[in-house]
């Protein structure tokens, strides 16, 4: 994955995170709304306060139940049902709970229908079971809500909190399945393309495989033919054979030197992503970085800056204090010049592969460019120059 797409992946994974918080904020929201219209509903039609800061305090409960619910949903699986009953048993028995208090103290059966049937609707229920759930909870609590208005006398003061508990109660059901179908939605698209992302990186490693295998077929099989004339002319015409010899070593070094292209082919990176990647990794370690890049930078030649970027970014994550770093790649005359620079002085330890600021070193030189490092006023910067055309 190249520093492009690694950062496209971020972005997106950080606006799937969103967009689940949205999802779930707007359900708690509902509920909660409900939960403290059932309270003012009884606040105003009773004067038993000990009923009233039961019915709160369930209310309250129950929401809470609800919340554990949604996030068990977040990481759902269509296959798996609605899971481990040991997960959900909790939430649902504090459910009924208070149905039971909130029934009782109310009297009225819609409360106690939408504190059972709402938790329902966030199980994880195999696909086309929650359409048919939530048409029959909502056809249940308008039923429930006409025996309501059939058995209970309402207070003219607390008559307009009923009915806007009652219609709250109503389509709570249904706005919530609608919430949670959009992430449903949303998952199944996030499943598709990271799938697709499989394919395509299956479908690269095989044409990968079969350039190699083209590549290095061919040459084999043409030492092998020079080879085998060698030792047919080695009787008879040594220089000959001879000859063959050198040609079969020259075929080597091709082959060789193709396997080198190839490999250099798929491993570059345009610079502009390499050095916003590198952006990215540095604030993802905590450390606040920016960046400048020339709008030609893509033109810099990506095989020597490449590793000296990457190893740059590595040498200010290892040994950097943290509190802040900058980048830049910009044109300088006939030269292009890369600057990293970050507050505490970096030693020059050297990894694993020799590379280090040594290695930076011995790379720009061979492009015929130079490096200069600066330890003073409390920063530490390397700075990379080298020819618009490397030697």
């Amino acid at each position: 994955m190249d520093a492009g797409t690694a950062t496209s992946a971020r972005r997106l994974a950080r606006g799937i995170t969103a967009t689940w918080w949205y999802t779930a904020s707007a359900i708690v929201f509902l509920e909660l709304t409900l939960v403290l219209i059932t309270f003012v509903a009884v606040a105003q039609t009773s004067a038993d306060v000990w009923a009233i800061s039961i019915v709160l305090v369930t209310g309250l409960m129950w929401w809470g139940a609800t919340l554990v619910l949604l996030l068990q949903y977040r990481h759902r699986d269509d296959t798996a049902g609605t899971g481990p009953w040991r997960r959900i048993v909790l939430p649902l028995a504090i459910a009924v709970l208070y149905a039971v208090v909130a029934g009782l103290v109310t009297g009225l059966w819609i409360v106690a229908g939408y504190a059972i049937l709402q938790p329902l609707m966030l199980l994880n229920w195999p696909r086309g079971v929650r359409v048919r759930l939530v048409v029959a909870a909502t056809v249940a609590l308008i039923a429930l809500w006409i025996v309501d208005q059939r058995t209970v006398t309402f207070d003219t003061v607390g008559q307009s909190s009923w009915w806007a508990l009652a219609v709250f109660a109503i389509m709570l059901p249904s706005m919530s399945v609608l919430s949670l179908w959009w992430w449903d939605v949303l998952i199944t698209l996030d499943r598709a393309r990271a799938a697709e992302s499989r394919l395509g990186a299956t479908q690269e490693r095989l044409r990968v495989a079969t350039d190699v295998h083209d590549l290095q077929g061919h040459h084999l099989q043409v030492i092998a033919l020079q080879l085998e004339l060698a030792e047919r002319l080695m009787s008879k015409d040594a220089d000959a054979a001879l000859e063959q010899i050198r040609l079969a070593r020259t075929s080597v070094d091709e082959a060789r030197q193709g396997t080198r292209d190839l490999a250099l082919q798929f491993r570059s990176v345009p610079l502009r992503d390499e050095i916003a990647n590198a952006v990215d990794l540095l604030r993802a370690a905590g450390t606040p970085a920016e960046s400048i890049v020339d709008a030609e930078a893509d033109a810099a030649p990506a095989s020597v800056l490449g590793p000296v970027i990457r190893e740059t970014t590595t040498n200010v994550l290892r040994h950097g204090g943290g509190k802040w770093a900058r980048l830049s790649l910009t044109r300088a005359g006939g030269a292009w010049r890369y600057e990293i620079a970050n507050d505490a002085a970096a030693s020059t330890v050297e990894s694993n592969d020799g590379s280090g600021l040594e290695g930076i070193a011995r790379r720009a030189a061979e492009t015929g460019g130079s490096v200069e490092v600066d330890r003073g006023r409390g920063q530490f910067a390397v700075v990379v120059t080298v020819p618009e055309a490397p030697r």
